[in-house]
């Protein structure tokens, strides 16, 4: 019988688009289709055998049309850049239920260059709309601000800790040659960049790309009989949880409850413990946020993560390698960061990532949405314990 947990799903399927970068070439629906294409041939399917089907910021029906597929199962969950992550678990629960046998989730973004791109608007019935954007929160810079600066006073940690976070990344980011930014760069030299809001320079907040990516998920037992079903990479874990969507309601700003709950159960369901975790992705819109999720998700210690990051321990040969791909504020970031991550947790356990973490075996995925509003996680292995 498949499982939902425990291997008996995998990621059979998993692509971006040929480039990522700046496409004004390219718009949403065309992100979506390349990415589809890419993962569907690296499945070494069609898309007659997808029968369900996920995404987020585009309605999955017309996605669905647009790649010809007539899905029995649909997932349209939206809560931001860690949309992508709650599709995987969905998927893996209506594989394990029998509702769908192959399902693809995409992702295509026109973040950059806003091509086929609805405009960004506040609705003025929404929570945001009515207690934050009247009092100049609207953008995520401004609303990240108040909570990184609570979090660095509570630790004793300063923005030498913020740009401390993007000089590791930057030295993955170098090594991959289609990260936006690859330049190495220094903590003075990060804090010497221009200001954006305080406490935020430039390089402490993330790159704005055009791009996309999508999975393909499927049964280990389908998954044996494909192509590249030694390539398959399995879902061990996952958990998903939300807060207050507005961050002036949060219980606290300096930790995030939602972190907290959805790597617990990931952690729970997959049977390990941060010990056992050979390489992590931690969604870094802004600088600050990895900082919190090495903490929440029982990493480190309260207050210890600053000095773990500059101590060389994310970096590469550090005992635990992070955002390896150079992460949002490096290698790419549409808008929703999540499927990115996703991708090169499945690349690192390929062993076909350009960083490569040498004997990656479990790989945690941990996502956030919706500023702080949603928090999803992921554990995945190459091989089954």
């Amino acid at each position: 019988m498949t499982t939902m947990h425990g291997g008996g799903v995998v990621i059979a399927g998993a692509a971006e688009t040929d480039e990522v970068g700046a496409l004004p070439e390219h718009s949403v629906l065309r992100l979506h289709g390349e990415a589809a294409r890419n993962a569907l041939a690296d499945a070494g399917l069609q898309p007659g055998d997808v029968d369900g089907i996920a995404t987020a910021g585009h309605n999955v029906v017309e996605i669905a049309h647009h790649l010809g597929i007539a899905p029995r199962w649909l997932d349209g969950t939206s809560v931001g850049g860690c949309s992508f992550m709650l599709h995987v678990r969905h998927a893996a629960a209506a594989i394990a239920a029998g509702a769908a046998d192959v399902v693809l989730v995409t992702h295509g973004e026109s973040g950059r260059s806003r091509v086929g791109v609805t405009p960004y608007s506040i609705g003025p019935d929404s929570l945001k709309g009515q207690f934050e954007a009247p009092f100049g929160s609207t953008a995520p810079f401004s609303s990240f601000t108040v909570p990184a600066l609570r979090f660095l006073h509570d630790r004793g940690m300063s923005r030498r800790d913020l740009a401390a976070v993007v000089v590791a990344q930057r030295e993955w980011a170098f090594r991959n040659p289609r990260a936006f930014r690859r330049k190495p760069i220094t903590v003075d030299e990060v804090l010497d960049r221009p200001p954006v809001a305080y406490p935020f320079t430039r390089d402490m907040c993330c790159v704005v790309t055009d791009g996309g990516g999508a999975l393909v998920l499927t049964s280990a037992e389908r998954a044996a009989d494909l192509p590249n079903g030694d390539r398959r990479v399995y879902v061990l874990g996952s958990g998903e949880a939300s807060e207050s969507s507005l961050v002036s309601q949060m219980d606290d700003v300096s930790s995030f409850g939602a972190f907290r709950r959805a790597s617990a159960e990931a952690f729970a369901t997959a049977g390990i413990m941060p010990a056992d975790v050979d390489h992590l992705m931690a969604y870094d819109a802004f600088a600050h946020v990895p900082l919190y999720m090495l903490e929440d998700l029982g990493f480190v210690s309260h207050g210890e993560s600053g000095a773990f990051v500059a101590s060389g321990n994310t970096g590469p040969g550090g005992t635990l390698p992070m955002n390896t791909n150079g992460g949002g504020l490096s290698y790419t970031h549409t808008g929703m960061y999540g499927m990115f991550a996703i991708q090169e947790a499945v690349r690192q356990l390929r062993g076909e990532a350009p960083a490569q973490v040498p004997d990656a075996e479990v790989s945690f995925v941990q996502g956030v949405g919706m500023f702080f509003g949603a928090a999803g996680s992921l554990v995945f292995a190459n091989r089954l314990p």
